[in-house]
This record gives structure tokens, sequence and C-alpha cells, in this order.
């Protein structure tokens, strides 16, 4: 899938759309929308959640999604945050490439090298029984991203899937059990 950027941060596609659409029935008091690109994502989760934050590296994305949430953040994936959260989301940028030319997209290795240091960052942030969902493609080593999470200690599994002529959206769902 070739995501599309527009007025400088990524305007919702198929893929965030797919994910938007799984995460309306997600409640919880926080939530972290890590890339929010236009802020569709964190739109879906104001609904249900008491406080949303969302991030993205691009100032021009964090305008646009002020527009719709008040808690907007510039920083790399979840990195100045220091709070933990009930669910983290992500519509990762999962397209392999050999150089970062789109950060909107360009997933650099397999697809994986920046999903993975998305992920890394988000770990530690995931509250007590908490959750990241994030959405990845077929077009990306996406069985590498899921033992990453199931590393990092989650309980990881695939929860939909979403099959387009030219790829397969792939959502994985991350929950950190702790007794």
């Amino acid at each position: 899938m070739q995501k599309e950027s527009q007025n400088n941060y990524y305007v919702p596609a198929e893929d965030s759309i797919f994910l938007a659409d799984y995460l309306e029935n997600q409640k919880g008091k926080s939530a972290l929308d890590i890339g929010t690109g236009s802020g569709i994502l964190a739109k879906v989760l104001s609904k249900n959640f008491e406080l949303v934050v969302a991030t993205d590296i691009n100032i021009f994305a964090l305008k646009k999604a002020h527009e719709i949430v008040a808690n907007c953040i510039c920083c790399n994936a979840a990195d100045a945050i220091h709070v933990n959260f009930d669910l983290i989301v992500c519509n990762l940028p999962y397209l392999p490439s050999d150089k970062l030319l789109d950060v909107t997209v360009d997933g650099l290795h397999e697809g994986v090298e920046i999903p993975s240091m998305i992920i890394k960052s988000a770990s530690p942030r995931i509250g007590k029984n908490g959750k990241m969902i994030f959405l990845t493609s077929s077009h990306a080593n996406y069985t590498s991203l899921i033992e990453l999470c199931t590393s990092l200690g989650f309980d990881t599994k695939i929860v939909a899937k979403k099959k387009l002529f030219y790829e397969e959206l792939i959502l994985v769902e991350c929950v950190k059990y702790i007794n």
C-alpha cells in the first residue's frame, strides 16, 4: 500500500480507517496514539477514553491533530512520555525501504526497523493489564514484529486482517498481563 502525505502529515487511507474501525469499541481511562498524523485514531479514542495523548515527530501533523485532541506532544514515538496508558495504538510505517525518505510510510529493513523502534519505545508506557494495538502489512516481516512483542513479555496475537488488492493489512494486539 502506498500511503500519501498531504499538507506535511499522513492523510488517512484504508489502513487508518481499518484500525479506526477496530478501535471503536476499545475503552479505558488513558490512551496514546503514536504517530498520530491527521489525528483520526485520536479522535476515535477520544470517544471512549478520559485522556488521549497524541505524539508525532512532525509538528505539522500535531497542529492538525490538535484540532481534535488537546494533548499533543512532538517527539519520537513515546520517548518523551513518562506515564503509563491503558491502550497504545500505532499505524506503523511498515513499507520495506532502503532509505528513510518518508517517515509516514518507510519502515526500513523488511519494514520492521522503524516499527521495532516504536514498539520498544511504547513498551514501557503500557500500564498494568494494558495493551498495544498496531497495524502492519503483509509487505513487512510482521512475524518479526510479533516475535519482538513476545520477547518483550506481551501476550501477542493477530486480531484482524483485511485483504486488499495489493496487500493484507494486519492488526496485532499485545497485552501486558501482570498478576
